[in-house]
């Protein structure tokens, strides 16, 4: 059980530093990326159940974990998105179908929240794209 609990926290924040990478790829994270990122999530996630238990438990670990990295003062989206990459690229068995549209789907909720999507989400949307479909 510490395992599992330990593998929802460690995927948790690698996904909530991917979701600010996205929100802060323009330089700023406006409060519309903030709302669209705990709105998605808590909308189109999987709902408790026996099943998803998992999935409520990551839910609530990216909000806690993207609300940490705002106040940081490391504001390098693309460090963590290069740090979501790397961990996604060494635990490729947590990245099920049902998982990579969940993410690509946030990703694009949270970048198109904002005067819609500019070249730096577009960009970073695509590489991640890319990545995830591998």
């Amino acid at each position: 059980m510490k395992t599992e609990t330990h593998l929802y926290a460690s995927l948790s924040q690698n996904l909530a530093k991917l979701f600010y990478a996205i929100a802060a790829s323009d330089g700023h994270v406006q409060q519309v990326e903030i709302d669209a990122l705990k709105t998605f999530i808590n909308n189109e996630w999987p709902k408790p159940n026996n099943n998803s238990k998992p999935y409520e438990t990551i839910k609530k670990q990216i909000e806690k974990s993207f609300d940490a990295l705002i106040s940081k003062e490391d504001h390098d989206p693309n460090h963590y998105f290069n740090d979501f990459i790397t961990y996604k690229k060494n635990n490729t068995n947590l990245f099920s179908e049902d998982i990579i549209n969940l993410i690509l789907k946030t990703a694009s909720a949270i970048a198109n929240s904002f005067s819609s999507l500019n070249k730096s989400e577009l960009i970073m949307l695509a590489k991640l794209e890319i990545e995830l479909k591998k």
